[in-house]
């Protein structure tokens, strides 16, 4: 089985995982909230919003291949004010729905030989009220 976004195989060109990030509650220490250092204690403010990392290569057989690659993911994380959210498949067929592709990073220098290839991380995010 295949991972994709959307219905779109954006991150199968090349090996990638899937990582959850953390998860819980938004736990922050009333000390900074108050302004007092001495205050002890923390208090929480709701859940943490589910996030995914896809971290992998892209892989082309040519530059503007590799472009195409490029431009599919980062079309997914640009939009307008509003993400625009969908549904996140891992490899083996674990699904999150209503995830917004916010992020993508890429890693190290374009590799160049045989095939082309950059390391990247897509951040994916389940938005509060989305």
């Amino acid at each position: 089985m295949a991972s994709s976004f959307k219905g779109l195989d954006l991150f199968g060109s090349g090996a990638h995982r899937f990582m959850m990030a953390r998860q819980g509650l938004y736990a922050v220490p009333l000390s900074v909230v108050g302004g007092d250092p001495t205050q002890a204690g923390s208090n929480w403010f709701g859940d943490l919003e589910l996030e995914i990392h896809v971290r992998g290569r892209l892989v082309a057989a040519s530059e503007p291949a590799l472009w195409t690659l490029r431009d599919a993911i980062t079309a997914q994380a640009e939009s307008s004010s509003t993400p625009v959210p969908g549904t996140l498949i891992d490899g083996h067929g674990r699904a999150w729905v209503s995830m917004s592709l916010y992020r993508y990073e890429e890693e190290g220098a374009v590799d160049r030989g045989r095939v082309w290839s950059v390391g990247y991380t897509a951040r994916l995010r389940r938005f509060i009220g989305t």
